[in-house]
């Protein structure tokens, strides 16, 4: 059984992957992201098991999941 709000989360994360990949740094989510996995890749350098990539990706994530979920 297909949860809809799932359906949601989902359709909206590929309106704003899109409109940032349209749009460029013309778009409003691409520098709250962009900076989201520059504080991840910082944080990824600053913690030893953690490398500065998978940091990168992690914040970049959470910085694209807040501007999904408002």
């Amino acid at each position: 059984m297909t949860d809809p709000n799932r359906q949601d989360w989902v359709e909206d994360l590929k309106t704003e992957v899109s409109g940032m990949a349209k749009d460029g740094m013309h778009h409003p989510s691409t520098k709250p992201v962009l900076t989201g996995a520059a504080i991840g890749a910082v944080a990824g350098l600053l913690v030893p098991p953690v490398s500065w990539p998978l940091g990168l990706a992690a914040g970049a994530g959470i910085a694209l999941y807040n501007r999904i979920k408002k």
